[in-house]
Protein backbone atom coordinates (compact mmCIF):
# COMPACT_ATOMS: atom_id res chain seq x y z
CA UNK A 1 0.00 0.00 0.00
CA UNK A 2 1.34 3.42 -0.96
CA UNK A 3 2.13 5.90 1.77
CA UNK A 4 0.81 9.42 1.76
CA UNK A 5 3.28 12.27 1.87
CA UNK A 6 2.03 13.04 5.39
CA UNK A 7 2.87 9.46 6.42
CA UNK A 8 6.32 9.77 4.85
CA UNK A 9 6.94 13.04 6.68
CA UNK A 10 5.86 11.48 9.97
CA UNK A 11 8.01 8.39 9.43
CA UNK A 12 11.07 10.56 8.73
CA UNK A 13 10.27 12.80 11.70
CA UNK A 14 9.93 9.80 14.01
CA UNK A 15 13.28 8.46 12.78
CA UNK A 16 15.13 11.77 13.14
CA UNK A 17 13.42 12.38 16.50
CA UNK A 18 15.19 9.29 17.84
CA UNK A 19 18.54 11.12 17.76
CA UNK A 20 19.74 13.88 20.08
CA UNK A 21 21.13 15.84 17.14
CA UNK A 22 17.76 16.13 15.41
CA UNK A 23 17.58 17.84 12.05
CA UNK A 24 20.59 19.56 10.53
CA UNK A 25 20.42 23.29 9.81
CA UNK A 26 18.72 24.33 6.56
CA UNK A 27 22.09 25.27 5.07
CA UNK A 28 23.57 21.86 5.93
CA UNK A 29 20.52 20.15 4.46
CA UNK A 30 20.86 22.21 1.29
CA UNK A 31 24.40 20.88 1.01
CA UNK A 32 23.06 17.35 1.53
CA UNK A 33 20.42 17.85 -1.16
CA UNK A 34 23.15 19.04 -3.52
CA UNK A 35 25.27 16.00 -2.64
CA UNK A 36 22.39 13.56 -3.16
CA UNK A 37 21.38 15.25 -6.42
CA UNK A 38 24.95 14.82 -7.64
CA UNK A 39 24.84 11.12 -6.77
CA UNK A 40 21.55 10.82 -8.66
CA UNK A 41 23.11 12.55 -11.66
CA UNK A 42 26.02 10.15 -11.54
CA UNK A 43 23.69 7.13 -11.61
CA UNK A 44 21.64 8.61 -14.46
CA UNK A 45 24.89 9.15 -16.37
CA UNK A 46 25.94 5.54 -15.75
CA UNK A 47 22.64 4.02 -16.84
CA UNK A 48 21.58 6.40 -19.60
CA UNK A 49 24.69 8.36 -20.51
CA UNK A 50 28.04 7.66 -22.03
CA UNK A 51 29.93 7.03 -18.80
CA UNK A 52 29.81 3.38 -17.72
CA UNK A 53 30.49 2.44 -14.11
CA UNK A 54 33.96 1.31 -13.15
CA UNK A 55 34.04 -2.34 -12.17
CA UNK A 56 35.25 -1.23 -8.73
CA UNK A 57 32.22 1.03 -8.12
CA UNK A 58 29.44 -0.09 -5.80
CA UNK A 59 26.18 -0.98 -7.50
CA UNK A 60 23.45 1.58 -6.82
CA UNK A 61 20.21 2.27 -8.59
CA UNK A 62 18.47 5.39 -9.79
CA UNK A 63 15.56 4.47 -7.49
CA UNK A 64 17.89 4.31 -4.47
CA UNK A 65 19.34 7.73 -5.28
CA UNK A 66 15.86 9.21 -5.81
CA UNK A 67 14.92 7.78 -2.42
CA UNK A 68 17.94 9.48 -0.84
CA UNK A 69 16.87 12.79 -2.42
CA UNK A 70 13.31 12.33 -1.13
CA UNK A 71 14.58 11.58 2.38
CA UNK A 72 16.70 14.74 2.55
CA UNK A 73 13.95 16.90 1.01
CA UNK A 74 11.56 15.48 3.59
CA UNK A 75 14.01 16.30 6.38
CA UNK A 76 14.26 19.87 5.15
CA UNK A 77 10.48 20.22 4.87
CA UNK A 78 9.98 18.81 8.37
CA UNK A 79 12.62 21.05 9.92
CA UNK A 80 11.00 24.11 8.33
CA UNK A 81 7.46 22.94 9.22
CA UNK A 82 6.42 22.65 5.57
CA UNK A 83 3.55 20.34 4.66
CA UNK A 84 4.79 18.57 1.52
CA UNK A 85 1.28 17.67 0.36
CA UNK A 86 0.29 21.33 0.53
CA UNK A 87 3.53 22.35 -1.22
CA UNK A 88 2.81 19.77 -3.93
CA UNK A 89 -0.76 20.99 -4.41
CA UNK A 90 0.50 24.59 -4.71
CA UNK A 91 3.12 23.75 -7.31
CA UNK A 92 0.74 21.54 -9.31
CA UNK A 93 -1.79 24.37 -9.47
CA UNK A 94 0.98 26.66 -10.70
CA UNK A 95 2.08 24.21 -13.41
CA UNK A 96 -1.49 23.41 -14.48
CA UNK A 97 -2.15 27.11 -14.98
CA UNK A 98 1.19 28.32 -16.30
CA UNK A 99 2.01 25.35 -18.52
CA UNK A 100 -1.46 24.20 -19.61
CA UNK A 101 -0.79 25.13 -23.25
CA UNK A 102 2.97 24.69 -23.30
CA UNK A 103 3.12 21.19 -24.80
CA UNK A 104 1.04 19.12 -27.19
CA UNK A 105 -1.81 17.47 -25.32
CA UNK A 106 -2.67 13.85 -25.94
CA UNK A 107 -5.98 13.32 -27.62
CA UNK A 108 -8.69 11.76 -25.50
CA UNK A 109 -9.78 8.31 -26.60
Amino acid sequence: MAKTMAEIQKEVDDFIGGFEEGYFSPLAMMARITEETGELAREINHYYGEKPKKTSEQAKTVAEELGDCLFVLTCMANSLDIDMEQAHDTVMAKFKNRDKDRWTKKEEK
